[in-house]
């Protein structure tokens, strides 16, 4: 297995999201942040950048900070789910009465 190249993930808190720029196209995990809880609403990855796991590192990116923050996740986007379905070990992240 091969290790991905490296990426450089910003947190942009004035757009409330994790991005990525690459080859001038933008991808981006969005949330809002409602108390204690880090809504994870939206996550895209332009066509252009596509296969290079670029998701699921701004996923985890935004996961990594909400431990950090002691913040808990409701995982709204559909993406974000099926990371944290792959990923057990961050579902103690869940809000209560969140699912994946």
């Amino acid at each position: 297995m091969t290790t991905p190249p490296p990426i450089d993930i910003v947190h942009n808190t004035a757009a409330r999201r994790f991005e990525v720029v690459q080859d001038g196209a933008l991808a981006r995990c969005e949330y809002r942040r409602v108390g204690n809880v880090l809504q994870l609403h939206h996550t895209e990855v332009p066509k252009a950048l596509e296969g290079r796991g670029i998701a699921g590192r701004l996923v985890a990116a935004a996961l990594d900070w909400a431990k950090a923050e002691d913040l808990r996740i409701a995982p709204y986007c559909s993406y974000v789910r099926a990371y944290m379905k792959r990923h057990p070990e961050t579902q103690p992240l869940l809000a209560p009465g969140q699912e994946v």
